[in-house]
């Protein structure tokens, strides 16, 4: 069976499956009232595949729950570790160091 892509899709689909689960729904019904494809649904509920933010919106609707509440903790440190985020005062730090120069 495929891993998830990363810590972050596995806590997401967790708490989606949970809800659902909770809710007594099939995934199936709730990709139809999310208007989505139930295999992707699948996915995400696996932590197999990458919601973009309007789907996570989406889905939190459908489930009636906030979608903070889907993506509490859920952090850098959760990313596959060849992600790498700089912060915005990495930026401007960088930055004042080029320009001093």
């Amino acid at each position: 069976m495929p891993q998830p892509i990363s810590d972050a899709a596995r806590i997401l689909g967790e708490r989606i499956r949970e809800r659902r689960i909770a809710l007594a729904c099939s995934q199936e019904e709730i990709a139809h009232l999310a208007g989505m494809n139930v295999s992707n649904y699948g996915k995400i509920e696996r932590g197999l595949g990458n919601p973009n933010f309007h789907t996570i919106v989406l889905i939190a609707a459908v489930l009636t729950i906030d979608p903070g509440v889907l993506m509490s903790g859920i952090g850098k440190g959760s990313l596959p570790p060849k992600s790498k985020a700089f912060t915005a005062a990495d930026f401007v730090r960088e930055r004042t160091r080029r320009d001093e120069s």
